[in-house]
């Protein structure tokens, strides 16, 4: 299995963090992975986007033109990516912030109110581990596990209370997507 995932939104919002981690959790799994930011001078308010590439096989480039998946945390982002996702692949976005949504029938298209989520879990910056609970849960290509193990490097000792809070995001993310599949049925 191979996805190719754009992770897009405005500086801040945790973009290229969520593209590093999906990266780690890939090469701690044994898998191949590549990852490749784009963001612009003004990295803060600005917009991001990472790509990342996560296979059973050896990758032959990084750059994702068309991705099987995109998460979108913005509207601006979501308008810019939505029309190159492939046949078949998977949107998944923010429904706080994306007001739009898609018109194809050959996606998947799941939104999810990522920040009013983080605020009840407490923390306004989990809202793209939500996102993120919901890509594996939706893909399988990761598990829970590898995510918080990749966390856990990325945070280090010093954040390591952030734990808690992420995990639980990621569990949200799950059981948010599970009910809407669950609707479209």
């Amino acid at each position: 299995m191979q996805l190719e995932i754009v992770i897009a939104g405005f500086g801040g919002q945790g973009v290229m963090s969520m593209g590093q981690l999906l990266a780690y959790a890939g090469m701690n799994s044994g898998k191949e992975v590549s990852w490749m930011p784009s963001y612009g001078p003004e990295q803060r308010g600005g917009t991001a986007n990472v790509s990342v590439v996560i296979s059973d096989k050896e990758i032959g480039s990084p750059v994702v033109s068309t991705p099987s998946v995109l998460i979108a945390l913005n509207n601006p982002s979501f308008e810019k990516f939505e029309p190159l996702v492939k046949e078949n692949g998977i949107v998944l976005v923010n429904g706080d912030l994306v007001e739009a949504t898609s018109n194809r029938k050959d996606i998947e298209f799941y939104s999810i109110e990522a920040n009013k989520l983080a605020e009840e879990l407490g923390n306004n910056r989990v809202a793209g581990m939500i996102l993120l609970g919901a890509f594996i849960e939706k893909t399988g290509i990761l598990t829970k596990d590898s995510l918080i193990h990749a966390l856990t490097h990325v945070l280090g000792k010093n954040k390591a209370h952030l734990i808690e809070v992420n995990e639980r995001a990621l569990m949200t993310g799950e059981k948010e997507v599970n009910g809407l599949i669950a609707k479209q049925q």
